[in-house]
This record gives structure tokens, C-alpha cells and sequence, in this order.
């Protein structure tokens, strides 16, 4: 992350901290003398005696992508290296960006992608996709702070992270990381997801993203913001385990995000024995206690947790079909009395029952 924080200094936070906290008037009148170049230094502080000193040395964070210092890099008495400045900067990328890419991609797979008549399921909630928003509107920036936690680790220089392709372990470790990374965190996502349906932390934690049980893509972050952190980590924890290359990182970042929308879009493209795809994730939001991984089945089949999608939902005429929904129906309110006991949702369906029935 002290690439995309270089990235964010250099176009935005450097004017923004210069005007939070302005570098003193001797700071300002000893940079001007001295004609700093601004790819040499970056910041300036005064000692005891009242003789500015330089503090902080500007290095690009990486040989393949760097922005030079502006004028505005020495305007402030927060150094770029300021471990508080680095914080609340994460924080506040992670968050925004978190709900960028959240209300884009969300958005556009439910315009493009999501089927519509999902809503009409007898599961479907009543204002569902404004209550999954809300859920993860609220979630996102408690979620923010401890990733910007993890990625403060990170930037301060307690990861593994590389940035040359030939300071990796070996040059085939380039490619392998990809792979690498996401069966290490699918493992460990496996069971700290299946340790959040244990009865003891279900109904505090991980129910709230349970409430849909026919999700659509808002539901993607739509947790508990402990929760969602929580399966968070096996990502935060791998380049503090292993090498990974920087924009490796960045990228399965992303990916990650990507992949969590993908999943409960409600489109059933991989009907594969490996995958954990859309399909297989709504048989986990319907049956609960199945099919816990990420990315791949590998660890339910080792598991025993595995459940293969219903074929009927990969035809659209019986995917939608009113045998389907009412065989999913009955198991899965069979399913919620054994794991939460009353069901206290409030679904489309029964409100519109209710209003033929006071008709």
C-alpha cells in the first residue's frame, strides 16, 4: 500500500495535510533557501534549538511506478513517514475506495447481471437491496479502520513485501504467488467462516449477513463489520507470512473485492466441481451449514461440508421455477428452526400475502 499512499500524497493528501497542519514559517524559509529538489527531501522539522532540521528522506515506493514531490510535499509539519498521517490516510483510502468500489461494481452487477426475478422468491426480504446498503454502508468504515491497521504493519515495514520481480525467492515464485495466495487464504478462510456459524458467535456475528437469504450483489459487503474484518484476515495476514510482490498485492486486492460481488450476484456460470462460485455460495446463504470456502470446494470436500448446487439452477426456466423455490423454501425454513429458532425476517412474500388477506 505505500505505492497507491505515494499515488494518493502526491495528487491529493499532501495539499490537504498542508493546509490541516501547515509546516512553520522557519520551515517553509529554509527549504526556499536551501533550494531542496523535490526528489531529494520532503519534509522538514526544527530541533530543540529551534534550527530546522530534514526528517524524512523521499524514496519512491517502488521502481516501476513513482511521482516526484511537489511544492506541496514540504507544506506541512506532518512528514509523509509520520506513522499517525500514514493511518489516518489509509483509513480514509480505504474507506472511500472501499465504497467506490462497493457502489459501482455492486450497481452494475445488479443492472447488468443480477436477475431481477429473484425478488420475487418467496426468501426475498421486503426493501432487501436498501437494507443490504445500509448493512454495508455501515459496516465499511468500521471494517476501514482495521484494515488500515493491517496495511499501517505493512507500509511501517513488517510485511514480506518485495518490489522487484528478481527480489523474489526464485523467478517462478512471480507466478506462483497468485495461486499461492489464494489457496492459503481460501484454507484459512474456510474455517474461520465455518468457526462464525458456531452457535456460540452465529446470532452476534455472522447472522446479520445471513438475514439474506437470497442475496444480491449489494449483499457482497453486507456484513457484521467484526465478521467481515474477520474473514478478511487470512489476506492481511499472507504477505506478513510470505513474499508477495507490490502490485501483486494491490491486484488481489482488488480481485478479492471482486470475487466477493461475483458470488452473490445470482448468476450461475461455473457449474464446476471446483469452484466456489455464485452457485455454490447461494446454496451456503439458503442451507447455512454448507460450503464455507472462498474460492474453491477443495476444503468443504476435505470437510465434509461440500454441497453441489441443485442442477435446476443452471436453467433458467426451472432456476426460477415455483417447484424449485418451494423445495429451497421448505428445507431452508426447516434448516433456520435447527440453527437461529424463530425466524425473524420480514419477507416480500408475506407482506403480500397479508395485504390480499386484509383485502
Amino acid at each position: 500500500m505505500d505505492i497507491v499512499l505515494e499515488i494518493a500524497d502526491t495528487l491529493l493528501l499532501d495539499r490537504v495535510y498542508s493546509f490541516v497542519a501547515p509546516a512553520s514559517p522557519s520551515q517553509y524559509l529554509y527549504h526556499n533557501l536551501k533550494n531542496v529538489t523535490t526528489t531529494t527531501w520532503s519534509s522538514i522539522r526544527e530541533t530543540s534549538t529551534g534550527a530546522p532540521q530534514f526528517s524524512y528522506v523521499y524514496e519512491p515506493a517502488s521502481q516501476y511506478l513513482s511521482l516526484p514531490p511537489t511544492e506541496w510535499t514540504y507544506s506541512s509539519s506532518l512528514p509523509r513517514d509520520n506513522v499517525y498521517r500514514q493511518g489516518i490516510s489509509l483509513f480514509f483510502i480505504v474507506w472511500i475506495f472501499g465504497l467506490l468500489l462497493y457502489f459501482v461494481f455492486a450497481s452494475l452487477s445488479y443492472v447488468f447481471v443480477f436477475d431481477k426475478t429473484t425478488s420475487q422468491h418467496p426468501k426475498y426480504l421486503k426493501n432487501q437491496v436498501r437494507l443490504e446498503i445500509a448493512q454495508a454502508v455501515q459496516a465499511i468504515p468500521v471494517m476501514a479502520v482495521l484494515t488500515a491497521a493491517c496495511m499501517l504493519a505493512e507500509v511501517r515495514g513488517y510485511s514480506k513485501m518485495y518490489d522487484s520481480l528478481s527480489e523474489a525467492p526464485f523467478s517462478l515464485y512471480n507466478i506462483i504467488q497468485f495461486p499461492f495466495f489464494v489457496l492459503f487464504t481460501d484454507f484459512l478462510i474456510y474455517w474461520i467462516h465455518r468457526g462464525l456459524h458456531h452457535p456460540r458467535v452465529y446470532k452476534t456475528l455472522h447472522k446479520p449477513h445471513h438475514k439474506w437469504i437470497m442475496p444480491t450483489p449489494f449483499a457482497s459487503h453486507a456484513f457484521h463489520p467484526v465478521d467481515g474484518f474477520a474473514q478478511s484476515i487470512p489476506y492481511h495476514l499472507f504477505p506478513f507470512l510470505f513474499p508477495l510482490q507490490k502490485f501483486a498485492y494491490i491486484a488481489l486486492f482488488a480481485f478479492i473485492n471482486f470475487w466477493t460481488i461475483f458470488i452473490h450476484d445470482g448468476e450461475y456460470y461455473a457449474n464446476s466441481p471446483l469452484i466456489n462460485g455464485a452457485a455454490c455460495h447461494t446454496m451456503h446463504h439458503l442451507y447455512f451449514n454448507y460450503n464455507y470456502g472462498q474460492f474453491t470446494t477443495l476444503w468443504d470436500r476435505m470437510g465434509g461440508s461440500y454441497r453441489k448446487p441443485n442442477e435446476e439452477l443452471f436453467n433458467r426456466e426451472t432456476k426460477m421455477g415455483k417447484a424449485e423455490w418451494a423445495k429451497q423454501t421448505k428445507e431452508m425454513e426447516k434448516i433456520v428452526q435447527e440453527v437461529e429458532g424463530d425466524d425473524d425476517r420480514g419477507y416480500l412474500a408475506d407482506g403480500t400475502s397479508t395485504a390480499k388477506k386484509v383485502q
